[in-house]
């Protein structure tokens, strides 16, 4: 019953008729206006109902709904630093500077005040809420049954893809503000990540990252076609805004990767390598990693197109789209995703039927399920130290998802911005 209702709403305010229970989109165009205008409130909403409306300022990657926390203690009150860049470039595109600010101010804030490292890397996560001053906050919480303070070594780890959207993020505030201190601090990430995560082995690239709790971090080995397809839109940023050969460079180095991953013979790319940085890892697939070098890559070669027909087979979840191979339920985030990228690469009637999908997804206020399932597998480990494929996404309100939508319904490319303010 609560499900019906749930479609009759979201039916109503995107302009969908009920026929059964089968909803058909009347104006797709009138679905995504919808969507934009549903997402965009509430990511405003949420930066300005932190810190009196002032101030640098992270969201929660699950927020809490009618003041009640997610179940998932580890999930409590954490800002994932991928959720926010991503939701401060859908502020942008939707008109809301001063919020999409804020969230930028925090991240430039995060690579000068790190309570351990001062090297200028970002963490994968800090503590939601508003930046007060001194060392930025990560994330944890008080174990009563351990009588110890708790922290995910994930949550505390840098990864290499994160870098990169920390970095893209703070080149749309750039782009938009000219406020130099944005240009400086996705400079600093970024010759952190090249410093740290560059491997020549081939196929040359950038592995995962650094994983662990400080003093005890360990060098990710594998290097992942959506790492560096997000480095390489972020090099090519960086060199379009503050022209140097150096981050042309990089860039190329990056892009070079992604384009040995793409598997002509089969229309899709490799999600990238094993361990050693070297071996083809050929059995496991992510949506992302499909989708994203469409529009990451500038002058994407347009045989690339083909990974449509490669996901439609392999990653279908329902009407919508799932994070793995086979997978176990839909990703509105993944979902919103692929809806971006066709509507951005020139395949409207891939983009149209996914608007419905995604706005289904609404959990109350404007936020979106992570996914309509309990829980879906990504088919891949959270560390080197986990036992089984343990990075899950859950039946939660999403920061990543609701921004997402935002960025496919406003129809701006996340990886190279909005035009310039002049």
């Amino acid at each position: 019953m609560m499900a019906r209702t749930r479609t009759a709403q979201w039916a109503k305010v995107f302009g969908l008729v009920l026929a059964g229970h089968c909803a058909t989109p009347l104006w797709a165009a009138d679905g995504m206006k919808g969507l934009a205008t549903m997402t965009c409130t509430r990511l405003d909403l949420a930066v300005r109902a932190q810190g009196q409306g002032e101030g640098p300022v992270l969201l929660a990657s699950y927020p809490p709904l009618s003041g009640e926390e997610p179940a998932i203690q580890a999930l409590r009150g954490v800002a994932f630093t991928y959720d926010n860049a991503l939701a401060s470039i859908a502020l942008f595109a939707c008109g809301k500077p001063q919020s999409a600010q804020r969230i930028a101010d925090a991240l430039v804030y995060a690579t000068q005040h790190d309570p351990e490292y001062p090297d200028g890397r970002l963490r994968n996560a800090y503590a939601a809420g508003s930046i007060a001053g001194g060392a930025m906050r990560l994330p944890g919480y008080w174990s009563v049954e351990r009588n110890a303070w708790n922290q995910d070594a994930y949550q505390v780890s840098s990864a290499t893809g994160n870098q990169a959207w920390g970095a893209l993020a703070l080149l749309e505030a750039f782009r938009q503000t000219r406020e130099q201190h944005y240009l400086d601090a996705a400079r600093t990430v970024l010759h952190w990540t090249e410093a740290n995560t560059y491997d020549s082995n081939a196929p040359a690239g950038f592995v995962g990252g650094y994983f662990g709790y400080t003093a005890k971090q360990v060098r990710q080995g594998w290097k992942s076609t959506e790492h560096n397809a997000d480095l390489a839109a972020a090099w090519t940023a960086l060199n379009l805004l503050a022209p140097d050969a150096h981050a042309a460079h990089q860039a190329q180095i990056a892009r070079g990767f992604v384009l040995s991953q793409w598997d002509a013979e089969e229309g899709r790319f490799l999600i990238g390598t094993l361990p050693d940085g070297k071996t083809p890892e050929r059995q496991r697939s992510g949506l992302d990693a499909q989708i994203w070098p469409l529009i990451a890559l500038h002058d994407a070669p347009a045989d690339w197109h083909r990974v449509f027909n490669f996901i439609d087979q392999q990653h279908r979840a329902g009407a919508g789209y799932g994070f793995s191979r086979n997978p176990d339920g839909l990703w509105t985030e993944g979902t919103a995703q692929a809806a971006a990228v066709a509507s951005l690469v020139g395949l409207p009637e891939k983009a149209q039927p996914l608007w419905a999908v995604i706005a289904a997804q609404q959990a109350a206020d404007g936020w979106l399920f992570a996914t309509p399932e309990l829980r879906i597998s990504t088919g891949l480990a959270i560390g080197p130290d986990s036992v089984s494929n343990d990075f899950f996404y859950y039946h939660l309100p999403h920061l990543g998802a609701t921004a997402w939508a935002a960025i496919a319904a406003t129809g701006v490319n996340p990886f190279s911005g909005l035009q310039e303010v002049n």
